[in-house]
């Protein structure tokens, strides 16, 4: 199938809803020496999944994006049955970046009755995310492994706001010996400072004023460091009063960690993790940057 949703100018961009069909698919362009990039989302794309398929262009030839709200990586409560959705917003977005192909399987493409087998990375989703969300991460690697083996790309591309999520992906992929790079993409922020995510529909214009105290306490702890602050308690503590200052807000975690293995660090003497996890209002947002200590 093709969509041409640009004014039906420019190049026709392929949907693909089977798993088998894509997977051919691959298989052609890889016979015809193509690389494949890949950028898997759940939809309801913002500027910062098109700055992912944008930078996919400089990785290879060939662009290939899925779209599909995974039901596995939600828990009880969590908003997967009211998670935004509009798929022909979407589809004409990421032809207008020139994406050749959208892999848009169902659930029960993905999952057909008797699935029972999962992909687990176990140490480095002990925290963060991970504690307080149980499953999460077995369910997003479950279904990453399921699109790498339908899509057959030679490189994928994820963004860094969802800095647990790569680093746990990389971990798959480098325990299982999958033939791919996986490359991070740096946040790309709203004008006002604020993380973009398809959650960020969520906050009425008081919320999201609150929303902003999570970029502006990254910065803050960054010049903490630039003061000569070492102790990451010291800055997980300013951070949390900054941020829990706001109405609305329930702050997750707040920690500093060690970049690969994302266990706590006490002693900010390298490079090290700074990442958020806050509840405001209905949204759950996410926010980390890389505190450097002065060389």
């Amino acid at each position: 199938m093709a969509f041409s949703g640009v004014n039906g100018k420019g190049p026709i961009m392929r949907i693909i809803e089977k798993a088998g069909e894509m997977q051919q698919q691959a298989d052609s362009w890889r016979r015809e020496g193509k690389r494949i990039v890949f950028v898997p989302t759940m939809g309801y794309l913002h500027a910062g999944h098109l700055a992912l398929m944008e930078a996919a262009h400089r990785h290879g030839n060939l662009v290939v994006i899925s779209i599909f709200v995974n039901p596995t990586q939600f828990g009880p409560g969590e908003d997967y049955q009211s998670y935004p959705r509009d798929l022909e917003r979407d589809l004409k977005m990421a032809e207008g970046v020139g994406v050749d192909a959208a892999f848009l399987p169902s659930v029960e493409e993905m999952y057909p009755a008797g699935f029972q087998t999962f992909v687990e990375a176990t140490e480095v989703t002990r925290t963060l995310c991970g504690r307080s969300r149980p499953g999460h991460f077995r369910g997003v690697t479950t279904v990453v492994m399921m699109l790498l083996q339908i899509v057959k790309p030679h490189t994928m591309i994820l963004g860094e706001k969802d800095f647990q999520q790569l680093i746990t992906v990389r971990r798959m992929v480098q325990d299982l010996h999958v033939d791919v790079a996986v490359i991070g993409h740096p946040i790309i922020r709203e004008a006002d400072g604020l993380a973009m995510s398809s959650r960020n529909m969520y906050l009425d214009d008081g919320q999201r004023q609150g929303a902003l105290r999570l970029n502006q306490s990254l910065k803050l702890a960054q010049a903490m460091v630039d003061s000569g602050e070492r102790r990451a308690e010291s800055i997980v503590e300013k951070v949390s009063g900054h941020i829990g200052g706001a109405p609305e807000t329930q702050i997750d975690y707040v920690q500093v960690c060690h970049l690969e293995t994302l266990r706590d660090v006490t002693t900010i003497d390298e490079p090290a993790l700074l990442a958020m996890a806050v509840q405001v209002g209905r949204a759950r947002l996410l926010d980390n940057c890389v505190l450097q200590p002065p060389t």
